[in-house]
């Protein structure tokens, strides 16, 4: 298997009314489509995907560094509600208005943060973390993970704690020990891995703070108003994946008015990089604008 994974075309920050730097990273045209990306656990701003389709769809593909990973600004207590602020103005200096939006993994929570609070457009969710402390996934988590469920529910600052033992290279080895065969294709082929790891290096770079506490806030109660969405919402799901959602996505579409779930056989988490364009493609449909069509 051969993935075109290509650098940034573009990089910087944004600084935001507080003083805090916001990293971003572009693909893509800068008269492009914008669609805001918000990355899997743990990885950086430098790690895209889709490389080939954003060119061809014309998407000025922009990826975000949440607050202590990579070069954003730590914010410590920060919330589901914070970021979607930081989005927020991030799109209004840029003028963006209100771009779509794809939530990889981890990043899910925080993209349907952004969602809910009105700062950006049309959803995909793809291989999502699910909020599974709630109460109906209980028997379904393994005891480890369901200790730590309980952990970041009832005291986050010392689920902080635990989390904050985690290094890039635990990080990898977690995901590579995890994944099905067919993601592990994708995640070991030389190129992917290679970027993966920078990625997860970059991100890790100001100290492990920023992931101890996105993984708090997407293992505790999220807070989101999910059923008042009213932007067009996609989930993708790959068939062999059970690590981001018990029910691979069932409970949490039901729960999104609207939402429409897509199921991708022969891939697991991994369905993000094996099928960018028929996710991106989608994306544009919601949005109203013609894949391949100019900017809007």
């Amino acid at each position: 298997m051969t993935l075109r994974i290509t650098a940034p075309a573009r990089t910087g920050t944004e600084r935001l009314p507080d003083g805090r730097l916001l990293g971003w990273a572009e693909w893509g045209p800068a008269d492009g489509t914008p669609v805001l990306f918000s990355p899997g656990a743990a990885t950086s701003r430098r790690l895209g995907f889709g490389a080939a389709a954003v060119e061809a769809l014309r998407i000025r593909l922009i990826s975000l560094d949440r607050p202590g990973l990579g070069a954003s600004s730590p914010a410590p207590g920060r919330t589901f509600t914070d970021f979607a602020a930081d989005v927020g103005e991030f799109a209004a200096r840029r003028g963006l208005g209100r771009p779509a939006m794809v939530g990889n993994s981890q990043g899910a929570p925080f993209a349907l943060a952004c969602a809910a609070e009105g700062v950006t457009g049309p959803l995909a969710v793809v291989s999502g973390a699910d909020e599974i402390a709630e109460p109906r996934f209980a028997k379904a988590l393994p005891d480890e993970l369901r200790r730590l469920v309980g952990l970041s529910v009832a005291d986050p600052d010392a689920a902080e704690r635990v989390f904050a033992g985690l290094t890039p290279q635990a990080m990898w080895d977690m995901v590579l020990t995890g994944s099905p065969d067919s993601d592990r294709a994708v995640y070991e082929e030389p190129a992917f891995a290679a970027a993966y790891q920078r990625a997860l290096q970059e991100a890790f770079a100001p100290g492990p703070g920023g992931y101890a506490r996105d993984t708090a806030l997407a293992m505790g109660r999220w807070g989101i108003a999910l059923s008042s969405l009213t932007v067009p919402v996609d989930l993708w799901y790959g068939t062999e994946d059970t690590a981001h959602s018990p029910d691979q996505g069932a409970g949490l579409t039901l729960r999104i008015p609207g939402a429409v779930r897509h199921l991708v056989p022969g891939i697991g988490g991994a369905v993000l990089w094996t099928h960018a364009e028929a996710i991106l493609r989608t994306l544009l449909g919601r949005a109203g604008r013609t894949a391949g069509a100019g900017t809007p």
